[in-house]
């Protein structure tokens, strides 16, 4: 049979059979696989159990993996066509449904709900990651019911503590490196660049956490009696803060800029046919201009260039009314985003070396780290990517791109650095879907077509 009439015969079935599909994914997002909350330990268990005895029931040899946290889910095709080794990767857990007042419905009954564009997949997991996992399971399911085989050689590799720190995912590498070996790892944690537009990220930004105490006085001082003569730990907080960033939004820590790349001339050129609104984006919450380098784009800002934030500071009176106080503390976390090369235990280094030379005279400093991560930037010239970017684009309106992520997916540059796996990131959630917060939702064209993308995507990558 032609590879396209294949493909056509899988995405019909697709269409026929998305509402048992989309019972499927109800089924698991009713499991609370919380796995920050050692309450649902069992939960987590049982959905662990859940998806390995579904990719049992499409002819996959699959375990649930025991780790010193929650469990891990191994499957692997037996009987596939030629082409690439896939090594598929998503994560079960979720996050806590807290505040749970401001949820419209039970986080753990999840409905399909009208939405205004169109209908959506309302409960906790949603686009986080259940129905993007089960996007692509999905889409193997259609492959072997039409066919009786994948088109090429897949194993499936879920995870339960992605939510919580991911601790039980390194050692498990490294102890199962001959069973994941593959050529290429897929990972669905990602989302899309407009409702029209799928995406693949080819670049991660790495993350340095950082919290730091300045200390003075032996204890809070009334500011009456101390103030002018007495260091204020907050005074010298702010001085420090202040001092990271330059008049242009350039971070100032010496060398910080080392190995950070330029943006490849074609990659740029792409970026710009998006047409990204800036002025819309920052006005959804309430903002107008750029804050960043002056001399870059507002998607390099987002995409491809490091930052340094100050993400919370706390210090003296901050209760109700008013209190003259010289605390004798002060707090601030402050985190910075990698790109390229960046080193993150050098950019600690440096960071507290600049904070060590601006304390004054009777204060003293404690420095706490919160991880440290590098970047990751995949490699387009795998002839992969280009054929996965072809697939998706015949499946929705408008063309793919190689896009950048602000955040952070470490398993990405664990794959590279124990695997040695290049990593394709392909999701297909929105910016409005609400993952990590109350009413989380996953629109149901992202659920079916992102079956039909996967589809297409392996019968791309067989060809």
């Amino acid at each position: 049979m032609p590879a396209t009439d294949a493909l056509e015969e899988v995405l019909s079935h697709i269409d026929a059979t998305l509402p048992q599909a989309t019972g499927r994914l109800l089924k698991l997002m009713r499991i609370p696989s919380v796995s920050t909350d050692p309450a649902y330990k069992a939960d987590c268990a049982a959905a662990a159990d859940w998806l390995t005895e579904d990719l049992r029931s499409i002819g996959l040899t699959a375990d649930t993996r025991p780790t010193p946290g929650h469990p891990m889910v191994l499957g692997h095709a037996q009987d596939c066509g030629d082409g690439p080794h896939l090594l598929f990767y998503g994560h079960y857990d979720v996050q806590p449904v807290d505040p749970l007042n401001l949820w419209h419905r039970d986080p753990f009954d999840p409905a399909i709900e009208d939405a205004p564009a169109g209908q959506v997949i309302r409960g906790r997991g949603a686009a986080d990651d259940k129905g993007q996992l089960m996007t692509f399971i999905e889409a193997c399911r259609a492959w072997v019911a039409v066919h009786g085989r994948l088109p090429v050689p897949v194993s499936v590799f879920l995870e339960g503590e992605e939510e919580s720190g991911s601790p039980s995912l390194v050692p498990f590498l490294k102890e199962n490196t001959d069973e994941l070996r593959a050529d290429l790892a897929l990972i669905c944690d990602t989302g899309m660049f407009d409702p029209e537009t799928p995406a693949i990220t080819t670049m991660l930004r790495g993350l340095v956490g950082e919290e730091i105490t300045i200390r003075a006085a032996s204890k809070d001082l009334h500011s009456g009696m101390f103030g002018g003569i007495a260091m204020n730990p907050i005074r010298v907080l702010a001085r420090i803060i202040a001092s990271l960033h330059d008049d242009q939004g350039r971070v100032t820590l010496p060398g910080f800029y080392d190995g950070v790349p330029d943006l490849p001339p074609e990659i740029a050129a792409q970026w710009e046919g998006l047409g990204f609104d800036h002025k819309a984006f920052l006005g959804a919450v309430g903002l107008s201009e750029p804050a960043g380098e002056a001399d870059r784009t507002p998607l390099e800002m987002i995409w491809a260039r490091p930052t340094c934030e100050v993400n919370g500071i706390t210090g003296g009176y901050t209760g109700a009314g008013f209190k003259t106080v010289l605390p004798a503390e002060a707090r601030a976390k402050i985190s910075f985003r990698l790109v390229g090369e960046q080193d993150p235990h050098k950019i600690r280094e440096t960071f507290r070396a600049h904070v060590r030379a601006m304390l004054p005279p009777d204060c003293e400093v404690e420095f706490t780290a919160h991880g440290a991560s590098p970047a990751s930037r995949m490699s387009i010239d795998h002839p992969a990517f280009e054929a996965a970017r072809q697939a998706l684009s015949d499946e929705w309106p408008r063309e793919a791109a190689f896009v950048g992520s602000g955040g952070s997916i470490p398993v990405a540059g664990y794959f590279k650095s124990v695997l040695g796996l290049d990593s394709m990131l392909i999701g297909f959630g929105r910016d409005d879907d609400q993952i990590h917060s109350p009413n989380e939702k996953y629109d149901m064209e992202s659920f079916h077509k992102g079956i039909r993308s996967w589809a297409r995507i392996l019968a791309a990558l067989a060809r």
